[in-house]
């Protein structure tokens, strides 16, 4: 039957209702379409992560209990590699990125996966406003920082370390924590082969161990003003540009107390404090051989490895660096590149040391 007047008014009433409804839909949608391409950055910009890698770790001055002011839950790795770096390395980074250290997010990502260990550059700070900008742009461009608030000097390298392993514990629930200089080829795979293995003693600190005369002329780099404690030769220690403490060592450290006010003491242990039972740990001149000298003071077990200090690629060698001709790569920058391009350093496959 033909539909009257009156209901063919109210179903054309009906489709102009409907359209009307579909265009205002369709113009908001054009318009939040148009807001998101608006608030999107500009050329090839990468797109930060929602969840960002990078940190800033600060301290609460004051307190006693070593606590860190950053509130997050502890990622499990097997191993976390801090990539000790500062604010005249930048030519160092990008070597390291176009080598064996991911550019991006994706690619730290993928590494963590196959090893099982987390990569982060670590950095302290500077009241040098263009520089701290300009970490801030790197840290936007990468994000694969830690930054520790601590002053970024050579003559607080010790003082350093000690903040990123506290640092690294709170923030990672590793089995191991490795410290690394900007300045090594290293094989992340090799590495987690290394760390993966089982050990009696849960207390280990790793490295390519050494002895050697103690520096006592101040016109040498490595010059140690407390020689007169340490006699003619340095107690057995490793390497600085690579070790390994286990996480029992580790946990040790990150109990030391937080006293700031002390900092500059020479006799203890007072960027973070003494240990808890009031004991009282002494900072040398040199990195190496304050870890090397809390390391006899805790009884840990030393375990040599010289393929973390190997002078050049070979089918086993996890690190390599011009031993001991410089502390690090000799011209890294230069060096990370060539180094990369030879088959031996970056596509051996990996292989367990015959000194297993």
């Amino acid at each position: 039957m033909p539909s009257s007047p009156k209901s063919s008014t109210h179903y054309a009433r009906q489709s102009a209702t409907s359209r009307r409804s579909t265009v205002i839909i369709a113009v908001i949608i054009i318009t939040i379409v148009g807001i998101v391409a608006l608030l999107r950055p500009i050329g090839g910009s990468r797109c930060l992560s929602p969840h960002p890698r990078s940190v800033r770790v600060v301290w609460e001055h004051g307190r006693s209990d070593g606590n860190l002011g950053v509130e997050t839950n502890r990622h499990k790795v097997m191993g976390f590699v801090g990539i000790q770096t500062g604010f005249g390395s930048v030519g160092r980074r990008k070597a390291l990125r176009k080598t064996w250290f991911p550019h991006d997010h994706e690619g730290l990502q993928r590494l963590e996966e196959s090893t099982g260990l987390a990569f982060r550059f670590i950095i302290g700070k500077t009241s040098d406003k263009a520089k701290m900008s300009a970490l801030q742009k790197e840290i936007a461009e990468y994000d694969d920082f830690l930054q520790l608030d601590i002053e970024e000097e050579y003559s607080k390298l010790p003082y350093k370390t000690l903040a990123f392993f506290k640092a690294a514990y709170a923030l990672f629930d590793a089995e191991y924590y490795v410290k690394a200089d900007d300045d090594i080829y290293l094989r992340p795979d090799r590495l987690s082969l290394l760390l993966a293995k089982e050990r009696s003693d849960p207390q280990t600190y790793i490295g390519c161990m050494k002895k050697g005369s103690v520096f006592t002329d101040p016109k040498f780099k490595w010059y140690e003003p407390l020689s007169y404690l340490l006699g003619q030769e340095y107690f057995l220690h490793a390497y600085g540009p690579l070790y390994v403490l286990s996480a029992d060592v580790v946990s040790s450290l990150v109990a030391l107390r937080n006293d700031r006010q002390v900092f500059f003491s020479r006799t203890c242990m007072h960027l973070l404090g003494t240990l808890a039972s009031d004991a009282c740990f002494r900072m040398f001149s040199n990195e190496d051989v304050t870890i090397g000298a809390w390391m006899l003071a805790m009884n840990v077990e030393h375990e040599d490895n010289r393929e973390l200090c190997s002078p050049e690629c070979s089918g086993t060698s996890i690190a390599v660096w011009d031993i001991p001709k410089c502390s690090g790569l000799c011209n890294p920058e230069k060096k990370m590149l060539e180094l990369h391009k030879k088959d031996t350093c970056s596509k051996t496959p990996t292989l367990e040391s015959d000194d297993d």
